[in-house]
């Protein structure tokens, strides 16, 4: 495997992105978003006690059980954003272990490309062997970097309108627009004096971001 030109530091947020072999497609259908949103959820800590395929049929009082105990324990990574498209995928993440980053991509890769094999009769590799990581180094990066996450939906032409952006539900978006409860640390609001406002900071780019997309899309033809 190639080194990696930048070093995965503990505390420090990343910008972390991969995508399927050969850009084909790794979520085709809803139950494909669900499960790869439970295992960056379930993946997050460092020891899961099994395989969330194994964790997935227990009955519903052991989950939450064991999801208690995990709460207590060490975390790989705090998720910030995130969004799932359909032939890759954005997350913005800090590291809280060493090696966190590396050991919660591998464990979810992992366990998501072994669900997506069986479903769909395939083998092999579904994800590019290396991720990539940018280091975020400012807040103005890092809130910039989260706009540019949360608007994909719209930038692939994968939802119609900024509405549809907002409900879109394989991202962290609705989470930040809705205050609702889970397990994304929301920093990006507490830079923003309110959740209203860091929406109108992502929708407000959303035309241009798509302009942008079509320059290069038209550039490459």
């Amino acid at each position: 495997m190639p080194i990696r030109k930048v070093p995965l530091v503990t505390e420090e947020i990343y910008h972390v992105f991969n995508r399927g072999i050969n850009r084909q497609p790794t979520f085709l259908f809803k139950r494909d978003y669900q499960r790869a949103i439970q295992s960056i959820q379930y993946y997050c800590f460092s020891k899961p006690p099994l395989r969330l395929s194994k964790f997935l049929i227990l009955e519903q009082s052991r989950q939450d059980d064991l999801l208690k105990s995990l709460a207590s324990s060490e975390a790989l990574i705090d998720t910030i954003s995130f969004c799932l498209m359909p032939n890759h995928f954005h997350l913005l993440l800090r590291q809280k272990a060493e090696k966190g980053i590396s050991k919660f991509l591998a464990n979810f890769q992992n366990s998501y490309t072994r669900y997506f094999n069986t479903k769909h009769n395939r083998d092999g590799a579904l994800f590019l062997t290396q991720f990539k990581a940018v280091r975020i180094e400012t807040e103005e990066q890092l809130i910039h970097v989260s706009r540019y996450i949360h608007l994909n939906p719209c930038t692939g032409f994968v939802v119609n309108s900024t509405e549809e952006l907002k409900h879109y539900p394989w991202s962290s978006f609705p989470n930040y627009c809705n205050n609702s409860t889970n397990t994304t640390h929301k920093d990006l609001v507490d830079l923003f004096p309110s959740k209203e406002m860091y929406q109108k900071f992502v929708l407000d780019q959303a035309d241009y971001q798509k302009e942008l997309s079509l320059i290069k899309h038209l550039s490459l033809d």
